[in-house]
């Protein structure tokens, strides 16, 4: 099933053409499966939060934006993978900006983003410091964006030390998402993670600073929780120091009313400056993450498709257009238009339909074929749920696993660029073969035979069969016809012999 993406008939402007090449081309840089229809276990009141939130739902960001605003810069915590740069353009992780914004700068900016960007529908602030220590910039910058943008979603990212004294306000203020980053539950893991905090106007260090901060993570956990704040737990998966920790801290943050648990790998550049990179600990592979991921299935529920913003992002998860709107780019004086949103929610909710009928479409092919073992596919996309990119353009590739289970994202691996102006560089070909370690099938919108032929010799079966559509629909024809008898309405033609594997 592969229908239209949206029709336009009843907008004929402009940019109503430019909105449906947006949600055609694709809402965000990234795919994930997921329901826009209310899923039958889920609260309707918790649907009605996380349905056009991108970090917090998987479906919702195929279509919506976030955007982050460095108000907060001070940090009452160093971690080991941490190193805070401002003025700084060309590093993409957390912690990272070009400019620090005053709580009236930030309302400038989020003022024309939201103009410019029909998708944005979350603000949130992740410092660069720590949203909550940092918190009067915090609170002065939402309550300033709350009387000019009243349909915009609030979200803060701390690291917890100082959340408890700050949950009665996030409510006040009706913030309903929270995200924590908790990287240990037992503070002898933490002292190797944390070589101070400041807390009481005081520094601790050692295990003493790790166990006040474990304890006040759990206490502002546990407070949230009892107030209907959904909480995402952000963890960094750091080898040989805390990744065996995390299968028991995603057991305590779920006992303690965690919607989702985001393991992330640590970032270790020893560009990037941090004392882990400098140090020479490594982080992990697509493979190892993955595997831990597998392993605390049935605790609390994983996040996938987070790609760890710097503190200034904006726009789609997987893209970010943050130079765009540098506060030298910005009028003086610019008023909320709220109409390109309405249209544009308007346009998603149609899309939204169709995908929903697809993926049930697929599903049901899948669970119909003959019983096959599981099958990794990397999608080139450009989002909207399609295989809608270029082998030779994809910056990252959507990671989904089939079996006859079903079809579920599991993550996504970022890739040099291989085609540049029509050429392709060796050197960056083998660096996206390696980057597809383990993966069976690449779908694609379009894919070379140079390319194609040395994928096949690393193992790799490549295909453009599907391009423009649907994600599902084309992995559910795929391992139906690997699987058993062909159900598909069509076979891909350039995989043959897929083979599936244990």
């Amino acid at each position: 099933m592969s229908a239209p993406a949206i029709s336009l008939e009843s907008l004929s402007t402009t940019f109503g053409d430019q909105l449906l090449a947006t949600v055609k081309a694709g809402g965000c840089a990234s795919s994930s499966c997921g329901s826009s229809i209310k899923p039958d276990d889920t609260d309707p009141a918790i649907w009605e939060k996380i349905k056009d939130h991108p970090c917090f739902s998987e479906e919702a960001h195929h279509y919506f934006a976030r955007m982050h605003v460095a108000v907060a810069p001070g940090c009452n915590i160093q971690c080991n993978y941490c190193n805070r740069k401002y003025d700084c353009a060309n590093e993409s992780r957390p912690g990272v900006v070009s400019e620090k914004l005053t709580p009236d700068q930030a309302l400038r900016k989020v003022v024309a983003v939201a103009n410019e960007v029909p998708q944005l529908s979350v603000l949130g602030i992740a410092g660069p410091g720590d949203a909550c220590y940092d918190w009067k910039k915090t609170k002065a910058t939402f309550e300033r964006v709350a009387r000019e943008i009243p349909d915009i979603k609030f979200c803060i990212s701390t690291n917890g030390l100082a959340l408890p004294d700050h949950v009665d306000e996030l409510a006040d203020m009706n913030v309903d998402h929270v995200t924590i980053t908790i990287n240990m539950v037992d503070p002898e893991v933490g002292a190797k993670i944390y070589p101070w905090i400041f807390y009481d106007h005081r520094r601790y260090v050692g295990i003493e600073a790790a166990r006040i901060l474990h304890e006040r993570q759990m206490l502002g956990l546990e407070m949230l929780t009892a107030r209907g704040i959904l909480t995402k737990i952000n963890s960094v998966m750091i080898p040989g120091v805390n990744d065996e920790h995390l299968i028991k801290v995603n057991r305590w943050v779920k006992e303690r009313g965690a919607f989702l648990h985001n393991l992330m790998p640590l970032i270790s550049d020893p560009a990037h400056g941090t004392h882990y990179g400098l140090s020479g600990q490594r982080g992990p592979n697509a493979m190892e993450l993955k595997a831990l991921q597998d392993r605390v299935e049935g605790g609390a529920q994983l996040m996938r498709h987070c790609r760890q913003c710097r503190a200034d992002a904006v726009g789609l998860l997987g893209e970010d257009r943050g130079q765009e709107f540098t506060v030298d780019r910005i009028p003086g004086e610019v008023t909320y238009d709220a109409s390109n949103h309405k249209a544009y929610r308007e346009l998603v909710a149609e899309e939204r339909r169709d995908h929903v009928a697809a993926r049930r479409e697929a599903i049901g092919l899948v669970k119909a074929a003959s019983p096959g073992k599981s099958l990794l596919f990397a999608v080139a996309t450009k989002g909207g749920g399609r295989v809608n990119e270029h082998f030779g353009h994809a910056k990252e590739f959507q990671v989904y696993q089939v079996s006859p289970r079903g079809i579920s994202f599991v993550g996504h691996r970022k890739v040099e660029q291989y085609c540049l102006g029509g050429w392709g560089g060796e050197a960056a070909l083998d660096g996206v073969i390696a980057a597809l370690e383990g993966i069976d099938i690449v779908l694609c919108a379009k894919i070379g035979n140079c390319p194609q032929d040395q994928l096949a010799d690393a193992g790799i079966q490549a295909t453009d069969a599907y391009a423009h559509d649907y994600i599902e629909t084309a992995i559910s024809a795929i391992y139906a016809a690997a699987s058993g008898p062909p159900h598909s309405r069509r076979r891909p033609e350039r995989v043959s012999s897929i083979r599936t594997r244990s």
